[in-house]
């Protein structure tokens, strides 16, 4: 059975399942369009391309008529897991007969999770969808017929970015305005923290977000001038502290919730946007109440397509289990060379890469298909050696961000222990870990933590066997990776792009395919 799946607004995406195999999943953003863009006849255009005939079901994302999740429904509509949360319909596609699935936002962050998992088939699992607009747990049975548990907190995600907000000088005033890349802001800037027990101000603030139901739409920051907060600055130590406290009071809501309640041994999938937080990720993998915690590479809306078709497929077949691979999306479009007058052309050679970068060199990284979900894993990277704060600051400016923002490293797996203690393996980039070498300043935040991507032959073999060159040169099989991109755009999946995007930033050398281009001369 073929089944494509849809997720229109933002974070717009199409994903195609067929027998229980994952064929693709592209994402709107990707190939240089807008952050978070919504779907475009560009991503409707390559899911034709690829598919080889018409699809059995057509799998629909319920969503809302807006841009918030009060708003009137589109289809299933935003929330649920009961009744009228799942539709089935005929209906045409080009003129041939399908089905027309549809089952609501809330559900495909589920599925999602619960389709890509390793679970056995038909483990009872606990799952915790906690996003923007849900913050719910839940049961799902041997079926994968889902049961909500307790809705424990509304609107957690929108909250969390709420803070950032209010403290930020440069945010508007307006109602209803989020600004999607904040959280990942406020994640970097919690490492800053310095400990203390909690102020006056800052219980009297917290408390009153956490109270707030729809906070994005219903509060403007100008009905918060009482905080002493209010436009304080992001990069000011009070803000520092009080983000690293709403964090913790966030994650303690659902964690005494799941202390209490979730007592019968199974494990636990986490989906939402949520999902992307590595320390709420640390927590729960390590806090000892469950067997197992996964977290799917795209927990995010980005994902949402791929749950909903992985949903379809359960009410068809009555499986939600999915093959796939997180290499999911286009490949590479090498629709320009590079001019041989300006560029040294040569084949790839991995030793050869690994001595450029050991040298202090910053390199682009494409090879296959990109990847699904937000985190560059390997295929569409900037890389560079781990071992200087000079990186780290060089590699910020590159990317046009914040000196705060922390560098990711990328390890061979069966080598992670020498360097890193905690949540590992982590193939996706999801959970925080100590660094507890001295060398990889690069890739050490100012906690002592690292975001650290671990990567084995069978998963990326061209990434491993990098490192493994880069570790005979060096000692350390690590890497700086961060994700190859414009600023406030999607990863980049075509040479011409790479190329503007290389002189624009300054990088030393290009890596793409079985090709290693290096510049011949200095840029004017």
């Amino acid at each position: 059975m073929l089944v494509l799946g849809f997720k229109e607004g933002h974070d717009g995406a199409i994903a195609a399942i067929e027998d229980g195999r994952l064929l693709f999943s592209l994402e709107a953003e990707k190939d240089s369009f807008p952050r978070y863009d919504r779907l475009t006849a560009e991503v409707l255009l390559l899911a034709a391309e690829r598919l080889g005939r018409a699809p059995d079901a057509l799998a629909v994302g319920g969503w809302v008529k807006g841009a918030f999740s009060s708003e009137p429904p589109s289809r299933t509509g935003y929330f649920g897991v009961g009744p009228g949360s799942v539709s089935d319909e005929a209906g045409k596609f080009f003129g041939q007969d399908v089905r027309i699935f549809s089952s609501t936002h809330e559900r495909s962050h589920i599925m999602t999770a619960l389709g890509l998992s390793s679970f056995r088939p038909g483990q009872p699992c606990y799952c915790l969808v906690w996003e923007g607009n849900i913050g719910s747990f839940y049961l799902i049975d041997e079926r994968g017929e889902v049961t909500h548990l307790r809705h424990v907190l509304a609107d957690p995600g929108n909250k969390y970015a709420y803070l950032f907000a209010l403290a930020d000088p440069h945010f508007p005033a307006d109602k209803g305005l989020l600004r999607l890349q904040d959280a990942g802001k406020q994640m970097a800037l919690t490492g800053f923290a310095q400990r203390s027990a909690l102020s006056k101000d800052e219980k009297k603030l917290i408390d009153f977000i956490l109270e707030q139901d729809q906070i994005i739409p219903r509060l403007t920051k100008d009905e918060m001038t009482w905080t002493p907060f209010h436009d304080i600055g992001v990069e000011s130590q009070e803000y520092k502290n009080l983000a690293a406290k709403l964090s913790d009071a966030i994650f303690d809501r659902f964690y005494e919730y799941a202390k209490e309640e979730l007592t019968q041994g199974y494990p636990l999938l986490i989906s939402g946007g949520c999902a992307l937080n590595c320390e709420w990720n640390r927590r729960w993998r390590e806090c000892g109440l469950f067997p197992e915690v996964f977290v799917p590479p795209c927990p995010n809306d980005s994902g949402s397509a791929l749950g909903t078709a992985i949903d379809a497929q359960l009410h068809y077949t009555g499986s939600a289990s999915v093959s796939w691979d997180v290499y999911a999306g286009e490949a590479f479009v090498e629709d320009v060379g590079f001019n041989p007058e300006e560029y040294d052309v040569r084949p790839l050679d991995f030793a050869e890469v690994a001595a450029f970068l050991e040298a202090g060199n910053v390199i682009a990284w494409a090879q296959g298909r990109w990847e699904m979900g937000p985190r560059a894993l390997g295929n569409r990277s900037i890389l560079a050696a781990p071992f200087t704060e000079e990186t780290t600051a060089r590699l910020n400016r590159i990317k046009q961000r914040e000196e705060y923002r922390p560098i990711a490293p990328i390890c061979l797996e069966e080598d992670a222990a020498n360097w890193f203690h905690g949540s590992i393996p982590d193939p996706h980039m999801l959970y925080f870990n100590q660094v507890t070498s001295q060398s990889l300043k690069a890739v050490t935040h100012v906690d002592g933590t690292a975001r650290t991507q671990t990567v084995t032959p069978e998963q990326n073999p061209e990434m491993a066997r990098l490192l493994v060159e880069f570790g005979r040169l060096t000692g350390f099989s690590v890497l700086c990776n961060t994700s190859l991109n414009f600023s406030g755009r999607g990863f980049i999946n075509r040479t011409s792009d790479l190329i503007q995007y290389g002189e624009e930033r300054g990088l030393d050398g290009y890596v793409v395919g079985g090709t290693f281009a290096v510049r011949r001369r200095s840029r004017a």
